[in-house]
């Protein structure tokens, strides 16, 4: 695809997992490469992307300003690309000053879009953060919430407005005007071959099925697990233990109580049963 594929999801949704595996199938090495090494994905919000490129810092610009100035660094590094761009980001789809889309069109081919189900994220991004499961739930329901976002200090990232767990989907899904390939996390882990290879096909890559299988194969969770516990992951938040913890699909129910979980269900039930994770009846599937 000419422009950049952007890899977009609410944080603890499989993004990073599927950068360590785009990483193997690009590299198409013998032994896995390092999850310290994912250069060719790297994250749109990093405060060193906007400094090097826009030639001024962000650090003497307010978040708003720096909003409106995000979608001239991506048409700039679009149009400068020789090979094709990959670009994580947890920003919701959202428009800046003077009618402009943070992610603008004219920069993008397309994007992968990441979704797990809200139980199981809200007990990985507790983790991340080093909050509790009720912080964690009242974040994922809250539409103005954001990363970065106070003005009190200087953090190694751009503020990025996620709204709410079900909003964030929504604004990608429903309102990018672009191609957008929705990939599960539930399939990611129970399908890999097939949703991989259906990522990749999106993304306009020529890799075998064999080549791809190599790449999962690299990327599977103990691989990833063992690799951080040898050499660490810098970009594992300083709050949590570790940044590849459990991978597990239903894992919250080990972890939530039935008020928690009840909690997830009331705040983004429309969303829950539009992507298979309520059946007709409303029960939990996964």
């Amino acid at each position: 695809m000419k422009g950049i594929i952007w890899l977009a999801s609410y944080p603890k949704s499989g993004n990073t997992w599927f950068r360590v595996f785009l990483t193997n199938l690009l590299r198409d090495a013998d032994t896995p490469a390092s999850i310290n090494e994912l250069e060719s994905t790297p994250i749109a919000s990093a405060r060193g992307v906007f400094d090097n490129n826009m030639g001024f810092e962000a650090s003497d610009l307010t978040a708003d300003e720096i909003d409106r100035l995000r979608p001239e660094l991506y048409i700039h590094l679009a149009e400068n690309a020789t090979e094709q761009l990959f670009m994580k980001i947890h920003d919701a789809y959202t428009d800046v000053a003077d009618n402009m889309s943070l992610i603008p069109h004219a920069a993008t081919g397309g994007a992968l879009y990441f979704i797990r189900n809200p139980l199981d994220v809200a007990v990985s991004f507790a983790h991340h953060n080093g909050s509790d499961y009720d912080t964690s739930i009242t974040r994922m329901a809250d539409k103005a919430f954001a990363f970065c976002g106070k003005p009190d200090r200087l953090h190694n990232q751009l503020r990025q407005k996620l709204l709410s767990w079900s909003n964030h989907i929504l604004s990608w899904v429903d309102s990018a005007p672009f191609p957008v390939c929705l990939l599960r996390y539930e399939d990611m882990k129970s399908q890999p071959l097939e949703t991989f290879t259906k990522a990749i096909r999106f993304a306009g890559l020529d890799y075998t099925r064999e080549q791809i299988s190599k790449a999962i194969d690299f990327s599977l969770f103990d691989v990833v697990q063992q690799l951080e516990e040898a050499e660490g992951f810098r970009e594992k938040n300083s709050a949590s233990s570790r940044f590849f913890r459990k991978g597990q699909i239903g894992s919250w129910r080990e972890e939530l109580n039935e008020t928690q979980a009840k909690r997830i269900v009331d705040d983004h039930r429309e969303v829950m049963r539009r992507f298979g994770y309520l059946d007709e009846n409303g029960k939990i599937i996964y």
